[in-house]
């Protein structure tokens, strides 16, 4: 007998002894997966571009809701409550898995070494699989047993829509028909999300291929304030994640910005603008002759290591703080685990109470660990398969505790990613494995399996919450979440690559690059099964089509370090400057491409750099840790504060114009609910469940997916898009060159006041039935 009253007196949404009604079928399984590989490419593009995600379920379940009662107008069949859950549940695997392959794939390629498909493509599928099979015996001890007491906001917020839209057949079917309310809200809402993914989708195809507006209006202050600057990326999906996140977070994380361009880089260039050398780490400019951002700035020779230092402290900080939460969570499921293959054997359970079977679980996590051990392009050996054992079961039961305590937004994944590096990056140390390759890489493996593996624990456990107050079969869910973490991760893999390859812009060498007698011995040339590798250039531009080898050059004596292409006599002809945490952002032809700052991977390749090769700033990156410390006795969350710091004040300037936008529109609707005595979190699930929130979650996967499109395109399109480029400069009245900076914030301005009033809903609105 259970001792948990609020288990006691709980009845799903969905009764088990409902058995005919529809779950697992095909069409629902698709259209989810579907969505998961783009709200999974929209995650990529944002965790690249600032290092953080926004959970899909809720934008899942309303697009889902709303095109199968599109679909049932057309003469096809409505989908019920159960389905729907299953289009959610596998829709929400993009999401985790592109969080933690943004986070610490693209370190491969700061490192020094090559992005590889296969690589990124194993890790994502064997991550994304593991943390979902190392969860599943955890589900009912999480999910059913401490029901009441983990709260698990995301995925109840989604059971809520759910019902909320479910069909005649499910009400009928449910024993809560007689108090489920009309779903004529959320169809109103599938097309709030719809009319701003078009919105978001049309600003920046206006913006990056026809260059209608500026996208980084910036302001640099004069002599008396040298080194002060400010921009504002033109962003649609990143005023979105303002809006979402709320005006708290996104205030803290701008006023890390405030902090690099306001006083640190005037600090900097205040004290150090009239040296004659070169202040290390810098190797080749003073400080009075380094630009504010870009290559060989102060931004990156400077503030990124202040930055990194203060995000690693705050995630480790954050990790420290939920300690007592990990220490139960590590104790009740290593019993959960041994209990639950017991449980299965000794009774007959009812439908929504059924898992996959633990054979099928055990032999799964074991085969996974076969291939992570066996596979040689993943470089791993049988240490690096037991830390990702030991570290990955840790982790996902941490995580899949804490996202029912703090929901997903505040689980500090981080934070145990980093902590999963340091102690395999110390282990590696003690037994002498500190040579770049290939223990570099194998260090990253085990980060990247164990950070998607937590990363989809947390989700997992999300969705299961949905589907045990809807009265889902769990075994169904699994089923349908492993299915779209394999698509999702199948697909990300290539979309990263793209995305590196779309801003990669080769810089021609100049014969005093290097010294005239210069060759480089064929030993320091990449090689691949004993071959050395080359490559072509894939910018069209330089019309060049000769296979170069590759060369990493990382001695500053030699020249500058980097990525180059050489050619058969040895000599450097381009410098590589990756899309992904590179600093070029024109072409020799003068076009501009976006790069994406991964300030996450970046803070990773320093660590295992840092430990291994023990080559970092340690001074820099200690001011940070100082930064996170004195900001967490303050009582501000650092983690945010740190991001932003790390990141250009550009891409964090739309989020907290975004965070503000909010705070309006709460303002507005708590008052209309001062009536209705909620408490302060209720009050918080129904700003959350705003129209508002709808057009920021279509401004972000609209966003989003135009500029992985363009960017895709210029790879692909190289030249078809430089003739759209070259015709709107001629004939677009509207060009960004011809404008002033403010100018260009006008469609920005649009944006925030169309979001404003829909949060507000004056506007897009429908029925109110969310709420």
């Amino acid at each position: 007998m259970t001792t948990n009253p609020f288990l006691a007196n709980f009845r799903p949404y969905i009764a088990d002894s409902v058995k005919n009604l529809r779950e697992l079928t095909i069409v629902p399984l698709i259209v989810g997966t579907l969505l998961g590989i783009v709200f999974g490419a929209s995650s990529m593009y944002l965790v690249l571009k600032v290092g953080i995600t926004v959970s899909a379920s809720i934008p899942v379940a309303v697009i889902s809701i709303t095109l199968f009662r599109v679909l049932s107008k057309l003469g096809m069949r409505d989908a019920t409550v159960l389905e729907h859950n299953i289009v959610q549940t596998a829709g929400s695997a993009g999401e985790s898995i592109a969080f933690g392959v943004g986070v610490t794939m693209p370190a491969i390629m700061i490192l020094g070494f090559d992005l590889e498909i296969w690589r990124v493509t194993l890790v994502a599928v064997l991550g994304g699989l593991l943390g979902i099979l190392m969860m599943i015996p955890l589900r009912r001890a999480l999910i059913r047993d401490q029901h009441g007491y983990l709260k698990y906001p995301e995925g109840t917020a989604c059971a809520e829509v759910l019902k909320a839209g479910a069909n005649q057949e499910s009400r009928n079917a449910s024993i809560e028909a007689a108090t489920t309310r009309a779903d004529a809200g959320i169809t109103s809402g599938g097309k709030i999300i719809v009319i701003g993914f078009g919105l978001g989708f049309l600003f920046n195809t206006l913006m990056q291929v026809f260059k209608s507006w500026k996208e980084v209006p910036a302001k640099e202050f004069g002599k008396s304030f040298e080194g002060g600057s400010i921009s504002l990326e033109n962003n649609p999906a990143l005023l979105g994640v303002g809006y979402i996140i709320g005006p708290r977070i996104a205030g803290i994380m701008f006023g890390g910005g405030v902090l690099a361009y306001l006083v640190l880089i005037p600090m900097i260039k205040y004290f150090g603008g009239g040296l004659t050398e070169p202040l290390p780490p810098a190797t080749l400019l003073t400080i009075g002759k380094m630009a504010l951002e870009g290559k060989d700035s102060i931004q990156t020779t400077y503030i990124l290591y202040i930055g990194a230092g203060a995000v690693a402290a705050g995630g480790m900080i954050s990790l420290f703080r939920s300690l007592p939460v990990i220490i139960k969570g590590i104790r009740s499921g290593i019993a959960d685990f041994r209990g639950s293959n017991k449980q299965t054997v000794e009774e007959v359970l009812p439908r929504t109470d059924r898992d996959l079977s633990m054979k099928w679980v055990i032999g799964g996590i074991l085969t996974l660990i076969l291939i992570i051990a066996l596979v040689p392009t993943l470089k791993m050996n049988i240490l690096g398969a037991i830390l990702i054992i030991l570290f990955g079961f840790l982790f996902v039961t941490v995580s899949s505790r804490l996202t029912g305590e703090i929901g997903s937004s505040s689980n500090p994944i981080s934070g145990m990613t980093v902590a999963t590096l340091l102690l395999t990056c110390l282990v590696f140390l003690l037994i002498g494995w500190t040579q770049p390759d290939p223990y570099f890489v194998t260090a990253l493996t085990i980060g990247g399996i164990v950070c998607i593996a937590a990363s989809n624990g947390g989700t997992t456990s999300q969705d299961l919450k949905t589907g045990f107050i809807v009265g889902a079969t769990p075994w169904k869910q699994q089923i349908a979440i492993l299915t779209g973490a394999l698509a999702s991760a199948l697909v990300l893999g290539p979309i990263l690559i793209g995305l590196n390859n779309a801003a990669t812009v080769y810089v021609p060498v100049a014969p005093t690059a290097f010294a005239t007698e210069f060759r480089i011995p064929s030993g320091q040339l990449l090689q691949e099964d004993g071959q050395l590798k080359t490559e072509q250039v894939t910018d069209k531009a330089l019309n060049d089509n000769t296979a170069y080898y590759i060369w990493h050059n990382t001695d500053v004596n030699q020249g500058e370090t980097g990525r180059y292409l050489v050619n058969e006599q040895g000599k450097p002809v381009y410098l590589v400057d990756p899309g992904i945490n590179g600093a070029i952002r024109e072409r020799t032809d003068g076009t501009t491409v976006t790069k994406y700052n991964a300030p996450k991977a970046t803070l990773i390749s320093y660590i295992i750099k840092g430990i291994l090769s023990q080559e970092l700033p340690w001074g820099l990156v200690l001011l940070g840790v100082m930064i996170a410390i004195v900001l967490e006795i303050s009582g501000i969350p650092s983690l945010a504060f740190a991001v932003g710091l790390y990141l250009p004040v550009a891409v964090s300037a739309p989020i907290f114009v975004g965070g503000m936008v909010r705070w309006m529109v709460d303002k507005d609707l708590i008052r209309k609910l001062q009536g209705r005595n909620l408490t302060e979190e209720e009050l918080t699930a129904e700003t959350d469940k705003s129209p508002g929130v709808l057009l920021a979650s279509g401004y972000i996967a609209g966003g989003a997916l135009a500029g992985i499109m363009v960017a895709l395109a210029t790879e692909f399109l190289g030249q078809i898009m430089q003739t759209f480029t070259k015709w709107s400069e001629a004939n677009n009245p509207f060009y960004a060159g011809a404008q002033s900076d403010w100018l260009s914030l006008v469609p920005f301005t649009v944006l925030c006041v169309l979001l404003y009033y829909t949060g507000r809903e004056l506007l897009f609105k429908g029925k109110d039935e969310l709420r």
